[in-house]
C-alpha cells in the first residue's frame, strides 16, 4: 500500500508540475503576445506624433506651397485655382435666387429669399432628387435635361408668392463638385468625372453652358450667375453672416479649403483686375504634401491600395473618407499579432473601408463603462464577437490616436492659411504687418462638414491645436464658425452678389 500510495503521489506531482508548466507557458506566450500588441501601438503612436515643433513645420510648408501655387501652375502640390469670385455676400442682397447643388448621386435645388441687412434670409425651400443610375453614364444632353426639368418643376411650384416678374430672367448659383477649370465666375470646363459618373461628351465642355442650354430647351428662363464648389459656397455663407470671414474649410468625406487672396499676390495672373482688389482662391488642399507630415506604414498601405496612389496625401490623413480605414488597419495588425480579438479568420476586418469614420467616432466617444458601442460595432459590422474589455479599451486608444493626428494636422493647415495672409500674429511676407496689428485683427474661418460638426473629439483636438500653435493672445481673435449648407444657400448668395456683374449670355 505504501509503495502504491507513493507512486500515486509521485504521479500526481508530475501531473501537477506538467499542468503548472503548461499554464506558465501559456502565460508567457500571452505576455509575449501582449508585449507585441504594446509594441504595435507604441510604434503607431510615435509615428503619429504631432508635437508643436512639427506642427509649426507643417504651417511653414503650407504657406510655402501656397506661395508656389500662386506663382505658377504646376509649381506646387496645391493647385491654387482662381474662382473669379471677387465679391462676397455682405447682407445687402435682396430678392429671390436659386441654387443647384450637384455633387454625387443626388442633387438638390433651392430657392432662397433674401431681405437685406435687416431681414437676412427670409425663406428657403429645398428639394432633393436622386439621379437615375442610367443617366450617370448616358449623354450630357440627357443628364442636364433631366436636371433642368426637375429645376423647372421646382420653380413652377413657387405659387403666387413669387416676387419675380413673369419675364424676368432668374439667377442661379450652380455648385458643381467635380474637377473643373474655372474660366469665369459663371463658367468652367469639366476636367474629368468622378463619383461614378462617366459621360464622355461632357468632358472638356463648359458645364454652366450645358445646363443653360438644357434650361433653354425646357423653356426655363434662368442663367448661371455663379459656378462654384462647396468650399467657396461655405465661404460665401460665412461672409454673409460675418464680414470678418476670410477663409473656409470643409471637413467631410473629403477636405478642401479656400480663402480671400490679394489680386496682386496671384503672380501667375499678373495684371489681374478685380472689383475688390481680391479674389477667392480654391486651394484644393487635399493634395498638399510635406516631408514633415507624420506618415506611418498604415498610411503607406492605404495609399497604395487606393484608386489614386501618391495623390491627395493630406486628404488621406485628415478626412472622413479615410480615418476609419486607418484605424481598421492598425486594429487588424494588432489582431494578427495576438489573440486579443479571438479568431478573425471569418470576420470582415480584412475588408477595406468596412469601418467607416462615423463608426470610429461612435467608438471613440463611447462613454459607457463597458464600452458597449465598441462591442456593437465589432459585432454588427466586423462580425467579431465576445471581445474583452481590455481589447475594447485598446480600440478606443487607436481611434484617439488617428483622430488626434488628423485634427492637429488640420489645425496646422488652417494656421498655414493665416500665415499666408498675415493673420497668424507674425509679420507677413514683405513685412506688411506687425505682430501687434495682426494679432489684434478679428479673423473668422467658416467650417462645414460632418467630420467637424458631428465629431466632437475631432473638433476639440483641432481647437486645442489652434491655440497651441497660435498662442492664446492671437487665438482669442480667431473664430471657427460652423457654416451649414454652403453648397446650397452659399451658392444662392453668390448668385445674388454676382448677378448684376454677369453678362447675359442669352
Amino acid at each position: 500500500m505504501g509503495k502504491v500510495g507513493f507512486g500515486l503521489a509521485a504521479t500526481c506531482a508530475v501531473a501537477t508540475c506538467a499542468i503548472a508548466a503548461v499554464l506558465v507557458g501559456r502565460r508567457v506566450k500571452s505576455r509575449r503576445r501582449w508585449e507585441r500588441v504594446v509594441g504595435v501601438l507604441r510604434e503607431f503612436e510615435e509615428g503619429c506624433s504631432t508635437p508643436l515643433a512639427r506642427l509649426r513645420q507643417v504651417v511653414d510648408a503650407m504657406a510655402v506651397e501656397m506661395h508656389a501655387g500662386l506663382a505658377s501652375d504646376g509649381g506646387s502640390k496645391l493647385k491654387m485655382l482662381l474662382t473669379f469670385v471677387d465679391s462676397l455676400p455682405d447682407g445687402d442682397e435682396k430678392g429671390i435666387y436659386y441654387a443647384l447643388d450637384l455633387g454625387g448621386t443626388n442633387f438638390r435645388v433651392l430657392r432662397v429669399q433674401l431681405g437685406g441687412k435687416v431681414s437676412g434670409i427670409l425663406q428657403r425651400q429645398v428639394e432633393s432628387q436622386p439621379i437615375p443610375q442610367e443617366l450617370m453614364t448616358s449623354t450630357s444632353e440627357e443628364l442636364f435635361d433631366f436636371i433642368a426639368m426637375t429645376l423647372k418643376d421646382f420653380v413652377e411650384r413657387e405659387g403666387n408668392d413669387s416676387e419675380s416678374p413673369p419675364n424676368k430672367r432668374r439667377e442661379l448659383g450652380f455648385t458643381f463638385s467635380f474637377p473643373v477649370r474655372q474660366t469665369s465666375v459663371s463658367s468652367g470646363v469639366l476636367i474629368k468625372w468622378t463619383k461614378g459618373f462617366a459621360i464622355d461628351d461632357t468632358v472638356g465642355r463648359d458645364v454652366a453652358e450645358c445646363l443653360e442650354e438644357a434650361m433653354m430647351r425646357r423653356g426655363l428662363n434662368m442663367r448661371v450667375a455663379a459656378l462654384v464648389n462647396d468650399t467657396v459656397g461655405t465661404l460665401a455663407l460665412g461672409h454673409y453672416h460675418d464680414e470678418d470671414t476670410v477663409a473656409a474649410v470643409v471637413f467631410g468625406t473629403g477636405t478642401n479649403a479656400c480663402y480671400v487672396e490679394r489680386a496682386d499676390a496671384i503672380i501667375k495672373c499678373q495684371g489681374l483686375l478685380t472689383n475688390s482688389g481680391g479674389m477667392v482662391v480654391n486651394m484644393e488642399w487635399g493634395n498638399f504634401w510635406s516631408s514633415h507630415l507624420p506618415k506611418t506604414p498604415y498610411d503607406t498601405s492605404l495609399d497604395a491600395d487606393s484608386p489614386n496612389p501618391l495623390d491627395q496625401g493630406f486628404e488621406k490623413m485628415i478626412s472622413g473618407m479615410y480615418l476609419g480605414d486607418i484605424a481598421r488597419r492598425v486594429i487588424l495588425r494588432v489582431a494578427q499579432e495576438s489573440d486579443i480579438f479571438g479568431d478573425i479568420t471569418s470576420s470582415r476586418i480584412h475588408e477595406p473601408y468596412i469601418l467607416r469614420t462615423p463608426m470610429m467616432a461612435a467608438m471613440h466617444e463611447d462613454g459607457s463603462p463597458d464600452l458597449r458601442e465598441v462591442e456593437r460595432v465589432f459585432r454588427e459590422t466586423l462580425q467579431i464577437t465576445n471581445i474583452p474589455l481590455k481589447a475594447r479599451r485598446l480600440v478606443v486608444r487607436v481611434c484617439d490616436m488617428v483622430t488626434r493626428r488628423a485634427a492637429r494636422l488640420a489645425a496646422a493647415g488652417i494656421v498655414g492659411i493665416l500665415r499666408k495672409i498675415g493673420r497668424d500674429g507674425r509679420a507677413a511676407a514683405g513685412g506688411r504687418r506687425t505682430e501687434s496689428s495682426s494679432s489684434a485683427r478679428r479673423t473668422v474661418i467658416a467650417i462645414e462638414g460632418h467630420l467637424y460638426v458631428d465629431y466632437s473629439m475631432f473638433q476639440e483636438y483641432l481647437k486645442e491645436a489652434m491655440v497651441e500653435i497660435l498662442g492664446e493672445d492671437v487665438a482669442q481673435n480667431v473664430f471657427l464658425r460652423i457654416s451649414e449648407d454652403g453648397s446650397g444657400i452659399g451658392a444662392a448668395l453668390l448668385a445674388a452678389s454676382h448677378s448684376s456683374s454677369i453678362d447675359d449670355r442669352g
